[in-house]
C-alpha cells in the first residue's frame, strides 16, 4: 500500500493527518503526495497565501483552477478534483486515511478511482516525534504550566466565607472565572484549549467534569489543562490536585498514593518497556497504599476511593493519540511522548489526580513538566 500515492481530505482545521502529512490545517483541501518532494495541495483561494506560508508542498493550487465550481455537492466536487489530480499524474488509485467520510470515498470510486483505506496511516511516524516537534509539545506543555500556576494562586488566595465557599476579591469563585483566568492565560501563550477542566468536589469524583458553579474550602480541585499550540498544532497536558485551605487525612492520602503511582510509572519508561507494565506498576502503587483500581489482578480495596481509567496516553498534534498506557500490551519507542495520570476518585468526596508529560528517550525519559505536584496552594507561588 506505501507505493501508492497518498491523497487526503482535510476534515476540519483540527483533521491531525492532513497537517502531519503537509504541514497545514484548512477547513476545506485536498492533499496528494506522488513522492518526495512531489506533492499537491489544492485549497480554496482564500487560503492560497496561508498556504504558501505555511504548508510544506511544492505545489499549492487553487481548486477554482481544477474545475471547482460553487454551490454544488461538497464531497462529489471535492472527489472529482482528486479524480483529477490523480487522472493528470496517469494514477488510478491511492491510498487515503480510513478516517475519510463514507460519501466521499463513494464519489471517488464513483469518479474511477480505486481507493484504499490505510488504517495505519502516520501512526508510527507520528509516534516517533521529533526534537522540533517535542520542542513544540514543549511550549504548548510551558503554556499549561502557566496557566495551572495562576489558577492555582488564585485559589490559594480565597478565602472561605460563612458556608465555606471560595471568595476572591469579593465575589465567589467559581470554576467559570477561574476558566476564564486559564483561557487568558494560555492565549497570551500562543495557545487555546476548548475544554480545561477544572472541577471542585464532589464532582471531580467524575474524570472529565469540566467543572461548574462555585467552589468549596477544604475540598480537592482537579485542574485539568491540554492546550493546543496554535502555530505549531502540538499539544501539552497535565493535571493538578490542590485542596484550598485544610485538606482531610483522606484526601492527603490518596495524594500521597497518586505521587507514588505517577512515580512508579514514570520510573519505567523506557524504549522497549511495555505500556501495561507502565499501567500495572501505578496500579499497584495506589493498591499498596490501601486503595483500589478496576485493573484485573489489582482490585486491591473494594470500597472507598478507586482508579478507574487507563495511566496514560500519546500527546501529540491529537491530546490523545498512541500509545496507552492500559493493561494491554504496548510497546514503547524512542520518541513517544506520553502522559502518566493516575486517579483515584470516590462519589460523594470527589476525586485526586496527578499527571505529568514525558518524551520516552534512547537513554530513558525527559520529564516536560516542571510543576510542583503539591496539594498546597502555596507551594505554586
Amino acid at each position: 500500500m506505501d507505493g501508492k500515492p497518498l491523497l487526503l481530505f482535510s476534515r476540519g482545521g483540527d483533521d491531525a493527518e492532513f497537517r502531519y502529512a503537509c504541514g497545514f490545517s484548512v477547513e476545506q483541501g485536498l492533499y496528494a503526495r506522488f513522492g518526495p518532494r512531489d506533492d499537491l495541495l489544492v485549497v480554496p483561494a482564500l487560503e492560497l497565501d496561508r498556504a504558501r506560508a505555511e504548508g510544506r508542498a511544492a505545489q499549492v493550487a487553487d481548486r477554482a483552477d481544477l474545475g471547482w465550481q460553487d454551490g454544488r455537492d461538497l464531497l462529489g466536487s471535492w472527489a472529482e478534483i482528486g479524480a483529477r489530480v490523480l487522472n493528470d499524474r496517469g494514477v488510478a488509485g491511492a491510498r487515503t486515511s480510513a478516517l475519510v467520510p463514507a460519501g466521499l470515498a463513494e464519489s471517488l470510486r464513483a469518479s474511477g478511482v480505486h481507493v484504499e483505506l490505510d488504517r495505519a496511516l502516520f501512526v508510527g511516524e507520528r509516534r516517533r516525534k521529533s526534537a522540533e516537534e517535542i520542542e513544540s509539545i514543549s511550549r504548548a506543555q510551558a503554556a499549561a504550566e502557566a496557566a495551572c500556576r495562576v489558577v492555582i494562586v488564585d485559589l490559594g488566595a480565597a478565602e472561605a466565607d460563612s458556608e465555606g465557599w471560595l471568595v476572591l476579591d469579593g465575589r465567589p469563585l467559581t470554576s467559570e472565572r477561574l476558566l476564564a483566568r486559564c483561557q487568558a492565560v494560555l492565549q497570551e501563550h500562543g495557545c487555546a484549549s476548548t475544554e480545561t477542566i477544572i472541577a471542585g468536589s464532589p464532582e471531580c469524583a467524575m474524570p472529565h467534569f469540566r467543572g461548574a458553579g462555585p467552589i468549596r474550602a477544604g475540598r480537592p480541585v482537579i485542574i485539568d489543562i491540554f492546550p493546543r499550540h496554535l502555530a505549531s498544532g502540538y499539544h501539552g497536558d497535565m493535571t493538578r490536585t490542590v485542596v484550598p485551605g485544610r485538606p482531610s487525612a483522606e484526601v492527603a492520602s490518596m495524594h500521597a498514593a497518586c505521587v507514588a503511582a505517577l512515580e512508579a510509572g514514570i520510573g519505567l519508561l523506557e524504549p522497549g518497556a511495555d505500556g501495561r507494565d507502565v499501567h500495572r506498576a501505578a496500579c499497584a502503587a495506589l493498591v499498596q497504599h490501601g486503595y483500589g483500581t478496576t485493573t484485573g489482578g489489582l482490585e486491591g480495596r473494594e470500597d472507598g476511593p478507586r482508579m478507574i481509567h487507563s495511566t496514560g496516553h500519546g500527546v501529540g498534534l491529537e491530546v490523545h493519540e498512541a500509545p496507552s498506557l492500559r493493561d494491554t500490551p504496548s510497546p514503547l519507542e524512542a520518541g513517544d511522548v506520553v502522559t502518566v495520570e493516575p486517579g483515584l476518585y470516590e462519589a460523594g468526596l470527589g476525586g485526586v489526580r496527578v499527571e505529568d508529560l514525558l518524551a520516552v528517550t534512547a537513554g530513558g525519559r525527559r520529564n516536560l513538566t516542571a510543576l510542583p505536584r503539591s496539594l498546597d496552594p502555596a507551594d505554586y507561588r
